[in-house]
């Protein structure tokens, strides 16, 4: 297993048959880890084949096991990342944490991807969006 972050926030690991797992730490833990497993749930029923798919969820130690949706990418263009993240509203979520540490691209399917939705809500009118939207360090430091 592979550490890939370990932060305040978040420690996220790489098993050696590439699933990814994520526990979600520090401030609202246990809401991030809800709205994660929400969205990811969403995009799911939503048939979004360029984001991670829910594998496991472990609401005691709020962790997540999901598909592994390729490498960081390190360069990509702004009006690129835009559109990345516009397509993702075409299902029905915006993400709120628009950035290029939330991009991935995977060789398997040929196509960036996107990850992280600890922060994301799902914008289809009626449906239990989860709780309003959270301190995000990143956003708000």
């Amino acid at each position: 297993m592979v550490e890939k972050k370990n932060s305040a926030f978040a420690r996220v690991h790489i098993s050696y048959d590439g699933r990814v797992q994520k526990w979600f730490l520090g401030p609202q833990a246990k809401a991030r880890y809800e709205n994660e497993v929400r969205v990811l749930e969403y995009l799911a029923s939503k048939d979004c084949n360029f984001v991670p798919r829910l594998l496991e969820k472990d609401a005691i130690e709020f962790k997540i096991t999901t598909t592994n949706c390729g490498h960081k990418v390190e360069y990509l263009s702004n009006k690129k990342c835009n559109a990345l993240f516009d397509e993702l509203e075409k299902y029905g979520v915006r993400h709120k944490d628009q950035a290029l540490r939330n991009i991935t691209y995977s060789a398997q399917i040929g196509r960036f991807c996107l990850i992280d939705f600890e922060f994301a809500s799902i914008l289809e009118k009626g449906f239990d969006a989860g709780p309003e939207p959270f301190f995000n360090p990143n956003l708000d430091a």
